[in-house]
This record gives C-alpha cells, sequence and structure tokens, in this order.
C-alpha cells in the first residue's frame, strides 16, 4: 500500500511529478498558510511532509499526527521544527543545505552594495519625479570597495560573502562566530576573528548570517547598535529574530547607523511598520536563494530526503540521524 504525503505549498511540477512515482500526494495548488488547525487536518493519514518555513512543526502537532514519520523542509534553516520533539517520536527531520550557498551570497552582497550606495532610496527619489539637478552630495554613499566587512556567522554562506568581498573588492574581513574557523579556512578567505564588540565596533559593513535560535534570537539590539559607527550599514539575510527589528527602527531614524538591507524579518511576512517608513533601509521579501535553478535543487533535495525516508533509503541530509538508527 503507497504511502500519504503532503506537500504543504505550491512547489515545481517536476517535483510533484517525482513524489507522485512514490506516493500518494496532496498538495496545495492554492498555495495558502495553512493555520496550525488547518496543518494538523493535512496531516492526518499522512505519512511524511515536505513543507517550507511556513510550517510550523511543534510537539502539539506531532502529537496530533501520529501516522507521521518523516518532515522534510525545503530550506536550510529548521528553526520551524521542533528537533527535540521530533527525535522524541521517531520522525526524521531534514533540510536542504549547500544548494543555496552561492545564490544567496551573491543576493547578501548584492544587497549590501544596494544598501551602501543607496540605491533603493535614490530610485524612488527618481521614480518620484524629484531629480531635477545633479548635485555633488546627491545621494552620497559609502565605498566597498577597501571597506571593513564584518560577518556575524561563519558557515557556510558568510564564508561565501566573505570570499566576494576579500577577493573581489579587496575588503577587510573580520569575522565572529560561536567556534573560531581553521586556520586555512579564514586564510581561504582573509578573515580575521574578533570579539562581537570588536565586530560591531570596526565594521564599515555588518553582514548578518547566524543561524537562527533561542539563543541568538535578538543577538542584535539596542546595546549592540550603540556599538556601530554612526556611517556603518547592516544587512541581514538570516533569520528574522537575530535582529531587534524595533531597536534598528530606531537606530536607522535617529541615524545612529547610517542604513540597513533586509530580507527576513521578525514575525514575517509582517514587516515593523516603522522600517516601512524610513528612507535609508532596503526592503526585500525573504528572496535570497530565489533563483530558478537554486529553489529547484532546493526542492529536488527535499524530495530526495522524503523519498528516501519512507521507502528504507539514507536521506542525504538529516537532522536527526539518530532517528534512522533507532529504526
Amino acid at each position: 500500500m503507497r504511502k500519504h504525503v503532503l506537500v504543504a505549498r505550491r512547489v515545481f511540477d517536476s517535483v510533484t511529478t517525482r513524489l507522485a512515482a512514490h506516493f500518494e500526494v496532496e498538495g496545495n495548488a492554492e498555495d495558502r498558510v495553512f493555520s496550525k488547525v488547518e496543518l494538523i487536518a493535512k496531516l492526518q493519514g499522512k505519512a511524511g511532509a515536505f513543507i517550507t518555513g511556513s510550517e510550523r512543526i511543534d510537539a502539539e502537532v506531532l502529537a496530533a499526527c501520529p501516522e507521521l514519520r518523516a518532515v522534510c523542509n525545503m530550506a536550510v534553516g529548521y528553526n520551524n521544527i521542533d528537533l527535540a520533539a521530533c527525535t522524541a517520536r521517531g520522525v526524521l527531520a531534514t533540510n536542504t543545505p549547500d544548494v543555496l550557498t552561492e545564490t544567496t551570497a551573491d543576493f547578501g552582497f548584492a544587497l549590501m552594495m544596494a544598501t551602501a550606495r543607496r540605491m533603493a532610496e535614490s530610485e524612488h527619489f527618481l521614480r518620484r519625479g524629484e531629480w531635477t539637478k545633479w548635485s555633488v552630495d546627491m545621494f552620497i554613499g559609502s565605498d566597498i570597495h577597501g571597506a571593513t566587512l564584518a560577518i556575524l556567522g561563519m558557515g557556510r554562506i558568510g564564508r561565501a560573502i566573505a570570499r566576494r568581498g576579500h577577493l573581489g573588492f579587496g575588503m577587510p574581513v573580520i569575522y565572529h562566530n560561536r567556534s573560531r574557523l581553521a586556520p586555512e579556512l579564514e586564510a581561504e578567505v582573509g578573515a580575521r576573528y574578533v570579539s562581537k564588540d570588536e565586530l560591531l565596533k570596526q565594521a564599515d559593513h555588518l553582514v548578518i548570517v547566524l543561524p537562527y535560535s533561542a539563543e541568538s534570537h535578538h543577538s542584535i539590539g539596542a546595546a549592540e547598535l550603540a556599538l556601530m559607527k554612526p556611517e556603518a550599514t547592516l544587512t541581514n539575510v538570516a533569520r528574522g529574530g537575530i535582529v531587534d527589528d524595533a531597536a534598528l527602527a530606531e537606530a536607522l531614524r535617529e541615524r545612529r547607523i547610517a542604513a540597513a538591507g533586509l530580507d527576513v524579518f521578525e514575525g514575517e511576512p509582517r514587516v515593523h511598520p516603522d522600517l516601512l517608513s524610513l528612507p535609508n533601509v532596503v526592503l526585500t521579501p525573504h528572496i535570497a536563494s530565489a533563483t530558478v535553478k537554486t529553489r529547484l535543487a532546493m526542492a529536488d533535495l527535499a524530495a530526495d530526503n522524503l523519498i528516501a525516508a519512507l521507502t528504507g533509503g539514507v536521506p542525504p541530509t538529516p537532522l536527526n540521524p539518530e532517528v534512522l538508527a533507532a529504526r
């Protein structure tokens, strides 16, 4: 008898077709974001779930869905999954690392540049018909080349951003991470380890690529922003909640830092209203991995994980492999 799975959001037809060769698939053609009650109802009788960051799999959901054996996240981050609860119930969880590293690094660097050079602010000015003459100080921003690139979180994406800055733009690179990189990895990207306070004080352009957890919640708040230079910029392509958006909006409004570029937000898709009213912030709707090639690779990897998890194989990227060992 074929197992039943839920694909919780609309994905590529080719991916759904692959899954349908193995399972009875219930999709979501309307691409609705399910409430918890709806998600529990959809998961009844399902052995597996193909999910995105929109779906939260917690102890309550797991308790209500006893047939669930695998949840496969189409994302690197997995703060939407209670991993301990999954492990306790023997539910395998997976994510999609590696396949989006370079694309996300491209976007993070582009967002940092747009922020530093005031691209969004100047485009809005032009579109409003306010450009009537050239001025020597019109939308003066800050240089990227030769400026100090400060990276908070030095995993795969952090190193890829560091490499772009060091090799492409001659930027001195400093970083802070939970653990220091091996010397050969530091040398590869021209990076120097510093304390978090020193990182903030020295940054010309701070880029945040920390994974989200309870420990990293509001890692950048009012006290941290107060350490930064008034001409510095902040770019966040990690997860909402790492930055205290209210504190950031206040710092931007008071010009205690120059500008920010944000692809992620606390409580997204809601955005703090104070950020929406500020000219010195570039806002994008969580699209750092949004290229056709990368999103398809993410979806394919999530599908690979789900197929392997439910057909006796070994998923490529398990988050709690001890579940496999116990089966």
